[in-house]
């Protein structure tokens, strides 16, 4: 069984572009992932084009009121969601202090069998570390960490490794990760300098992948499309790809466990 945190407490690093193109990926290789929706900003919702209610939300599993398989909606383009709502906001205050909440995801994933080897599960987490996060981190054990490639993005993900250092000592176990560079342009300033520092900080838990700008991708996600849909011969659909085999060779992403 696969399941994967997105995750990136700074925003605008290309974080659900990521979760929903290597979704997209996996679905190329003829394996249809799970996407759930853990932000209450619905971007992902949103660009798959999914109609959502409150109560046909995530929203409605944290209230009790819904098992995650009565949610799952599958997509044209093959994928399978769980779509969020804005008032996914609330959760932390009205759940945050409930004992064992943060594992609140991963036991019902787990009791009703929703990973399976064809259906592996993608989180995209909103960017601040409370509830959601959280419980997407402890189901899933993988977090893929997008990183625009800026030095404000270079600080952020040094934040979000002492964060899920810190969670690590929480959880008593580690918390497997990988950065991967987004929104690369080898033609600006600092660019060098950024990988340079990411290499150095991170080392092997930074992808080889660079996910560089893309019209392509721009252009996809202003239509509501994947880029393999949207235009699978353009650089975007090519980054995504090998993003997708580099996490499966590396066996960070074990498909078909």
């Amino acid at each position: 069984m696969s399941m994967l945190a997105v995750f990136n407490q700074k925003g605008g690093v290309g974080k659900t572009t990521t979760a929903f193109n290597l979704a997209a990926a996996m679905r190329r290789d003829n394996v249809h992932p799970l996407m759930i929706d853990l932000d209450p900003q619905c971007h992902l919702t949103m660009l798959s084009g999914a109609q959502t209610q409150l109560g046909t939300s995530l929203y409605g599993f944290y209230k009790g009121e819904k098992y995650l398989t009565d949610l799952i909606q599958q997509l044209p383009n093959g994928l399978n969601l769980i779509p969020s709502h804005i008032e996914l906001c609330k959760i932390d205050m009205l759940l945050g202090k409930e004992t064992k909440i943060a594992t609140k995801l991963k036991h019902a994933i787990h009791d009703e069998m929703l990973a399976t080897p064809d259906m592996p599960i993608i989180m995209d987490c909103c960017p601040m570390l409370g509830v959601l996060s959280v419980n997407a981190i402890v189901a899933s054990e993988r977090v893929l960490v997008p990183v625009a490639a800026d030095f404000l993005s270079y600080q952020g993900a040094v934040q979000l490794s002492n964060t899920l250092q810190g969670l690590e000592a929480v959880l008593k176990r580690p918390i497997k990760r990988r950065y991967v560079l987004t929104r690369f342009n080898e033609r600006r300033k600092f660019v060098k300098d950024i990988i340079g520092k990411l290499q150095d900080t991170f080392g092997d838990d930074l992808c080889q992948t660079r996910i560089h700008e893309s019209a392509s991708l721009a252009e996809a996600l202003a239509c509501g499309k994947d880029v393999f849909s949207y235009n699978p011969a353009s650089r975007a659909a090519k980054d995504y790809a090998n993003l997708f085999d580099e996490l499966v060779s590396s066996g960070f992403l074990p498909i078909g466990d």
